[in-house]
């Protein structure tokens, strides 16, 4: 795995997500309640933290092993990696736990050689802080963007997986396709609350 990705808008975190698969689960799993650039820079900035140097990368095992104590202070010195930085120390160490169980700590083993899209997905939920909205986003980020197509990966993906639909990360290649995505977020939220305030 080493493409260019463009979901934090930054150069040094972009090239990370691009290389490493556990870096892209991360942001992945930190994209909620922050902005999306927030979100996937945060893989860049604990590698810094954790000392991995200018072309370091997150080790599954080293995080999961980690004083749960010492790792969510590093997400929480300034600036924080997360708005809830202790809770997502959290969730990224039972992420890295699992990977360790159950891959032996390597993040794209979730999806080499997998078979279907279904499969893929199931994988992707199984994962902790992974719900079936998350595991759809980024299974369609891996068939866009990463090369990983299984038989009915699209499928699998629902709405997301669709070309050119502009609802998610998986869309965001540059300036002018996260400014797509932005408006159909800000869509979405009107929608909902419009639809609440109706009842």
């Amino acid at each position: 795995m080493d493409v260019t990705l463009h979901l934090a808008q930054d150069p040094e975190a972009d090239a990370l997500l691009g290389r490493s698969p556990l870096a892209a689960l991360v942001g992945m799993l930190l994209d909620q309640q922050v902005p999306m650039e927030w979100a996937f820079k945060g893989p860049r900035t604990i590698a810094d933290r954790l000392g991995a140097g200018a072309t370091g990368d997150l080790d599954a095992h080293d995080i999961a092993a980690a004083d749960p104590e010492a790792f969510a202070g590093l997400l929480s010195e300034k600036p924080a990696v997360h708005r809830y930085p202790g809770s997502m120390a959290k969730r990224i160490q039972q992420l890295c736990q699992y990977l360790v169980e159950h891959y032996d700590g390597d993040a794209e083993g979730v999806w080499r050689g997998v078979g279907s899209g279904a499969e893929l997905r199931k994988r992707l939920e199984e994962l902790p802080g992974f719900g079936k909205q998350k595991a759809q986003i980024f299974l369609a980020l891996l068939g866009k963007q990463l090369g990983v197509t299984p038989t009915g990966w699209r499928e699998a993906a629902g709405a997301y997986g669709e070309p050119e639909s502009f609802r998610s990360v998986a869309d965001i290649t540059g300036p002018e396709s996260l400014a797509k995505v932005r408006a159909h977020k800000q869509e979405m939220k009107a929608a909902a609350k419009a639809k609440s305030s109706a009842r």
